[in-house]
């Protein structure tokens, strides 16, 4: 049974059997379900070769029209990435993957004064857009609009409410090999310091997995209260340190706050390793002088277009059922705030 002998029997042309067959949008419902009907009927099957092949073909296609993904957010700029070094290394992780697999990107400002939902949705149609990269949102409970199930949807990070396909840091498996590596280097009292903003990104993995492994590995609960902080100050800091007295703390803040960190420790003559080891869990650590985790933003990026790409092909669109969640590990950065006890 072939396209062409469906669309004989439904009365339709090839090209509808095409769409209805693979659940494009552009297709009214009632079509879909009478051309599906009849393949059914008649016994037809999808060969996976020939799809493969067609896969190859639409990534080798030229237009721009129809290699275009767009870039969104719930920001309240622009171009969000342009302020953050986080996101535009995200940014810069989409944008090579994208021109890699022949797709380019196209950077849309959901928030732009007087757009509608509406009239955002008509700009996507008339570009030809199917495919749309989510940065997230600045609130933790973001909706994604229902406006737009008709497009492929893939974001990053946990900052949207909705179930959405979308790609995230592997923070339980992070914390857990942070864990393993100071208590492997002899530190038996390890404290954790987090801001409050990055336990929520994380849905409050951080906290779990701490309070988990302590009574996992070493028998008993944690035996250091967590210090949960909007910022870094040096009155709560220090006396959470006399108080319990850790042998290496767990850092887990915005890179914005670990030169104010090292400043604390310097001025109270808290030497680093020699006093109190630090591992730093952050979304950059570079140049810091911190051991520790850093954020994988170019992998992120990179998943994310490939996922896309992916929900394209499969031409799944909409809000997703049974949404997938990929997770990218960091990177070890290797500082001089931890020594073997």
């Amino acid at each position: 049974m072939s396209v062409r002998q469906i669309a004989k029997l439904a009365g339709v042309s090839p090209a509808t059997v095409s769409l209805a067959l693979t659940n494009s949008p552009k297709l009214a419902d009632a079509t879909k379900r009478k051309v599906l009907a009849v393949a059914r009927k008649h016994g037809y099957r999808r060969n996976g070769k020939v799809t493969e092949l067609m896969s190859e073909v639409r990534l080798c296609r030229t237009p721009e029209r129809q290699a275009c993904f767009g870039v969104i957010s719930f920001y309240d700029s622009p171009r969000p990435w342009e302020n953050s070094l986080h996101l535009s290394r995200i940014y810069e992780g989409m944008t090579h993957r994208a021109e890699t697999l022949g797709y380019r990107l196209e950077p849309m400002w959901m928030r732009q004064p007087g757009m509608t939902y509406r009239r955002f949705r008509g700009i996507l149609d008339a570009r030809g857009i199917e495919g749309l990269l989510c940065f997230g949102s600045p609130n933790f409970d973001e909706e994604f609009p229902a406006q737009f199930d008709r497009y492929a949807i893939v974001t990053q990070g946990l900052s949207i409410k909705t179930h959405l396909h979308r790609v995230v840091s592997h923070v339980y498996n992070d914390m857990w090999r942070a864990l393993q590596r100071v208590h492997k280097l002899g530190y038996r009292h390890p404290g954790l310091v987090i801001s409050r903003y990055e336990e929520a990104r994380s849905a409050h993995a951080y906290f779990c997995v701490y309070l988990g492994w302590s009574q996992l590995v070493r028998g008993v609960p944690a035996a250091i209260p967590v210090l949960q902080t909007d910022g870094v100050e040096a009155g709560p800091l220090l006396a959470w340190i006399n108080d319990y007295r850790p042998d290496v703390i767990l850092f887990v803040h915005h890179y914005d706050w670990l030169p104010k960190f090292r400043e604390i420790l310097d001025k109270n003559r808290i030497r680093c390793p020699e006093d109190i080891g630090v591992l730093a869990i952050s979304q950059s650590l570079e140049g810091t002088g911190f051991s520790g985790l850093q954020e994988n933003q170019e992998l992120i990026g990179a998943w994310t277009v490939e996922l896309l790409v992916s929900r394209i092909m499969n031409r799944d669109f909409g809000i997703p059922e049974a949404p997938r969640v990929e997770m990218v590990e960091r990177r070890w950065i290797e500082g001089k705030s931890l020594r073997e006890q």
